[in-house]
């Protein structure tokens, strides 16, 4: 298992820090992953979960590898599990 999880470094919600949860290796890895931190399904976003600063210690005692942003998104890409938002046409 690979789950990956950056530091809480995004402001968010409640007043909160937030981090991404992903995995280099599937997204129905990612997704078993986020049931057993008891992550909502409406947290998941094309291709990472948003998880706030209060799951990130527990994350890291399943298992998730605490990583940088810049090494998070680069795992992301070379899986070829990065998923960019869409832009519509005005």
């Amino acid at each position: 298992m690979t789950v990956l999880i950056d530091p809480p470094n995004w402001p968010g919600p409640r007043g909160l820090m937030w981090s991404h949860l992903v995995s280099d290796r599937s997204l129905d890895e990612l997704h078993a992953f986020a049931v057993r931190l008891g992550v909502p399904t409406r947290a998941f976003d094309r291709d990472h979960y948003d998880v706030p600063e209060t799951v990130h210690a527990r994350a890291v005692e399943l298992g998730a590898e605490a990583v940088s942003s810049r090494e998070l998104l680069r795992r992301l890409v070379e899986a070829g599990l990065r998923r960019r938002k869409q832009h519509r046409p005005r």
